[in-house]
């Protein structure tokens, strides 16, 4: 079963990292409010990009990689 890292664009603007398999539900999860306190606070706009990855392993390594990118660089990620 393959994992995603995806970055998701929140109302204020700013950028949300996380991990699931299934993009498309995660995203609903969080525009109900029931994705992550982050995202309830700030809205869920749109995902702005994924990364597909063989093991959860693997995905949760990236994710942290992501999360301690700067703003700059995770904005590279989106525009590549």
């Amino acid at each position: 079963m393959p994992y995603f890292v995806y970055l998701l664009e929140c109302g204020d603007g700013s950028l949300y990292t996380g991990v699931t398999t299934d993009v498309a539900r995660r995203f609903e999860e969080h525009q109900k409010g029931i994705g992550s306190r982050f995202t309830r606070a700030r809205g869920a706009k749109r995902i702005v990009y994924t990364e597909e990855h063989p093991s959860r392993s693997a995905a949760q390594k990236r994710e942290v990689e992501t999360k301690r990118l700067p703003r700059g660089r995770k904005l590279d990620l989106i525009t590549k």
